[in-house]
């Protein structure tokens, strides 16, 4: 015996009777919104046959709202909603004999600012890709993941050759004191060698009369006895 009758061509599966749920549910509050506005378009007409001028623009003013609604919750779609008010109002100047009448409504906005904002940058963000890499296929994916990696290596690469010289310099300047320091014991000692030097001509000198004296007192004796 079959499970269930075989004349059945309704919904089996449980995902499938959850949107029956959800259909039924969205068409009982939708199908209000259409209906509404198809009304207050039908008595907008029905007002312009009388050629009364007043009735027939608070008749438009309404039905105009009521196409509005219907787009804004999702009961119509927008275009159908502009194109029925445009055929309204048609309709109804040609049956008034071309009298001014109300304007068509601003369509109002279907979505929220942060929606519409997001939205926004999601249509740049999509037009730069395109600009920058072209369609988005899979070569096209490939090659920008290579071009990457390609960037992130050469980043790398910099970044690795450019340390080296920053430790090369941090010793330089280490050794430059060094140096400093060095030139000046180096300088320390030349002066201290030079009053050295000074203390030793100075002391050859004084040497020299004293030398000078005993010969001259040896050469005397000498010519006395002659």
């Amino acid at each position: 015996m079959a499970h269930s009758s075989r004349t059945w061509t309704g919904a089996r599966t449980p995902q499938a009777i959850k949107r029956v749920r959800q259909a039924a549910s969205r068409r009982a509050v939708l199908q209000p919104r259409r209906t509404a506005a198809k009304t207050y378009v039908a008595k907008a007409l029905t007002s312009a046959e009388t050629g009364e001028t007043e009735p027939t623009r608070e008749a438009l003013v309404v039905a105009l709202s009521a196409l509005d609604r219907a787009a804004k919750v999702g009961a119509i779609h927008p275009n159908a909603a502009n194109r029925r008010k445009s055929r309204l109002m048609l309709k109804i100047n040609a049956a008034l004999g071309g009298e001014a009448l109300a304007a068509p409504a601003k369509a109002q906005r279907q979505t929220g600012k942060t929606a519409a904002a997001k939205q926004a940058k999601a249509r740049i963000a999509a037009g730069r890709a395109s600009k920058a890499k072209g369609e988005q296929t899979a070569a096209g994916k490939a090659r920008a993941a290579l071009s990457r990696s390609s960037r992130e290596q050469a980043a790398a690469a910099a970044t690795a050759v450019k340390e080296p010289p920053a430790a090369t310099t941090s010793t330089t300047r280490a050794k430059a004191p060094a140096t400093k320091t060095t030139a000046k014991a180096g300088s320390t000692k030349a002066a201290t060698k030079a009053p050295a030097a000074k203390a030793s001509t100075s002391k050859a000198g004084a040497a020299k009369p004293s030398s000078t004296k005993s010969s001259a007192a040896r050469s005397k004796p000498a010519d006395d006895e002659s």
